[in-house]
């Protein structure tokens, strides 16, 4: 979704000021478990109002300055609490109508990496293209979509159908709301539970191989060890589809067999883990792109986000999509 920035903002000199943080992340030793580990257990949230991808008025810029921070993160708030909108309804007002900031927790500052997107890598902050050949495979799935959004569950999207969502992963992306995740050690094993669906991925560091690649799901298989400080989690074995796994942060994509994502947990601070994860899939697109936000340490309790696949807001969404059909072919008044 686009958002209009005041024209101040993209004024402002064009600099590229070092993540406070990433200063002294290099100085800084975390805890260890009993076993050894660097210690990244706890309850943290990726909340954050920087946009997935650079807007475009912001052209080359990578980075805010403190103050342009302080200025877009304010901006975002208020355009996510405008529940009042005059004119025509649409689809994006109704949507913002049904959850503005009180039902939502897209978090109230930018990342503390300080960038203008998530998206890092392409350095324009931007996902790559896909390839021709996904392109039309991508164009063929979603065509039909435009004429017949609603005439089964398998039409709507993955998350809708609570099956999977951007936020669990991998990659882990924000979602509007239920950015909370709990991450338990123990010796040979790290835990990652994601608020958003209730999910839980248990990742081995025994430097076992990866399941034989006709086992596929939802989640891939991951597979973890250590580089310093770093944990490194690498996964294949994805489940394809046409439809994006990558949530309300990046609706337009898609994913096939060949999807690999390696991503990165670094604790810099006592309060901070910054997260890195990079996505290859070369049958789907031109190159890699990578994704880099902040995981802020929070001290709250994760409760069950109970969304699953039978459940009434589906049922709700086929019987308004059958009644809004049964309207087109009334005669009118």
């Amino acid at each position: 979704m686009q958002h209009k920035f005041p024209v101040l903002l993209a004024a402002f000199t064009v600099l590229a000021p070092a993540f406070a943080g990433a200063q002294t992340a290099e100085k800084y030793t975390p805890p260890r478990t009993p076993d050894g580990q660097p210690d990244l257990q706890g309850t943290w949230t990726n909340a954050t109002v920087t946009p997935f991808q650079r807007p475009a008025e912001l052209g080359t810029k990578q980075f805010f300055t403190p103050e342009e921070a302080a200025a877009f993160a304010k901006q975002r708030v208020e355009q996510g609490n405008a529940d009042r909108i005059e004119g025509e309804r649409g689809a994006a007002d109704l949507a913002r109508r049904a959850y503005n900031n009180f039902w939502v927790d897209r978090g109230t500052h930018v990342s503390k990496t300080m960038r203008t997107s998530l998206v890092v890598d392409p350095p324009d902050g931007r996902i790559p293209p896909m390839t021709p050949e996904a392109q039309k495979k991508f164009d063929a799935f979603h065509a039909p979509l435009a004429q017949h959004a609603s005439d089964g569950p398998e039409d709507r999207s993955l998350t809708e159908r609570c099956i999977l969502f951007g936020a669990s992963g991998p990659p882990m992306f924000p979602e509007p709301y239920n950015n909370n995740y709990q991450i338990v050690q123990s010796r040979g094993w790290v835990a990652i539970v994601a608020e958003m669906n209730h999910a839980t991925r248990t990742i081995p560091l025994d430097g076992s191989p990866h399941l034989p690649p006709q086992i596929r799901s939802w989640a891939g298989d991951s597979r973890g060890h250590w580089e310093g400080d770093t944990l490194v989690v690498d996964t294949t074995n994805f489940k394809p589809s046409e439809q994006s796994r990558f949530g309300v942060a990046y609706s337009g994509g898609m994913s096939d067999e060949n999807l690999h994502v390696i991503e990165r947990f670094r604790r810099i601070d006592p309060e901070t883990i910054l997260y890195q994860a990079t996505v290859e899939d070369p049958t789907v697109y031109t190159k890699p792109w990578t994704v880099e936000l902040s995981m802020s340490r929070r001290s709250d309790r994760i409760y069950e986000y109970a969304c699953h696949e039978g459940n009434y807001g589906m049922l709700g969404i086929l019987s308004g999509a059958r009644a809004q059909e049964k309207k087109a072919t009334e005669p009118r008044p």
